[in-house]
């Protein structure tokens, strides 16, 4: 019998160690406005569209009452789908007028812990419009880093931003796993990202387009390349793409009440 307990123990913590083993998955998605819209139907849609993943990224979360109540309700959401959620919500980033809003992380808490609630890089405030928030994760004992970003749109020209805070991340995570999530407002080809990619941070995706047409043009409502995810030489990606949840032309206009953009997700496994 005490042998039969110990297999019964011994095989408990494999199953273990075998899930927190298993490929992480995160999305990134700049849901628009939200906390200033989405009712709650338009919720459980957002809800069904990331529950699968095990950390969710979100930018444009409004700066008011509204952006982290609207957080909770996906969050409580999400509990009621066969897993347990938590989330942050960060302080409104210091930026000029109609600029501010915040940025939230909502993920799994069986086998993904944090230490502290994650800050905003502050010290970049005075050189980025919306300076980025970073969130420490543990899995196992072993922990990576995830910065989320939402930069200026590109008729103003986020590239110098870019730089500074590319740059501010090869200069300080040089030995440890880091993911740069976000809507960059520039596809991964541009110069702004090349000493990044210099320094062994590849992007999860090339040349897949994440934004929305008001509408369908000849059967293609997709638009432009700007969201995604980059990654550091500690971590092994093992797939990555865009989730589509428009599918069809006449879905357009019901997609755009969720977001303009396309979420897009990453699944890797730290080394």
């Amino acid at each position: 019998m005490k042998r039969y307990f110990i297999f019964l123990l011994f095989l408990f913590q494999s199953i273990i160690i075998l899930s927190q083993n298993d490929p992480i998955k995160i999305i990134s998605w700049n849901i628009k406005d939200f906390g200033r819209s989405k009712n709650s139907e338009e919720l459980e849609k957002i809800a069904d569209i990331i529950k699968n993943a095990d950390i969710v990224a979100l930018q444009e979360v409004v700066a008011g009452y509204g952006g982290a109540q609207a957080v909770a309700k996906l969050s409580d959401i999400l509990n009621r789908k066969g897993a347990k959620w938590d989330y942050i919500v960060s302080d409104p980033t210091i930026s000029s007028k109609y600029m501010t809003e915040r940025y939230a992380f909502i993920w799994k808490t069986k086998f993904i812990k944090i230490k502290n609630r994650g800050r905003l890089l502050k010290e970049l405030q005075d050189v980025i419009e919306r300076e980025p928030l970073l969130v420490d994760f543990f899995i196992n004992e072993k922990s990576f880093t995830i910065i989320n970003y939402h930069s200026i749109p590109y008729s103003k020209n986020p590239r110098p931003e870019i730089k500074v805070l590319t740059n501010y991340i090869t200069s300080n995570f040089k030995d440890s796993p880091l993911l740069l999530a976000g809507d960059f407002n520039i596809n991964e080809s541009d110069d702004a990202f090349k000493n990044f990619i210099n320094n062994a941070y590849l992007p999860a995706l090339y040349n897949k387009k994440t934004t929305l047409k008001k509408k369908c043009e000849n059967g293609n409502y997709l638009n432009y390349n700007i969201d995604n995810l980059y990654y550091s030489k500690d971590i092994s990606k093992i797939k990555s793409g865009v989730i589509d949840f428009v599918l069809v032309c006449d879905q357009i206009e019901n997609a755009r009440k969720l977001s303009d953009h396309l979420p897009v997700y990453f699944e890797f496994k730290l080394n």
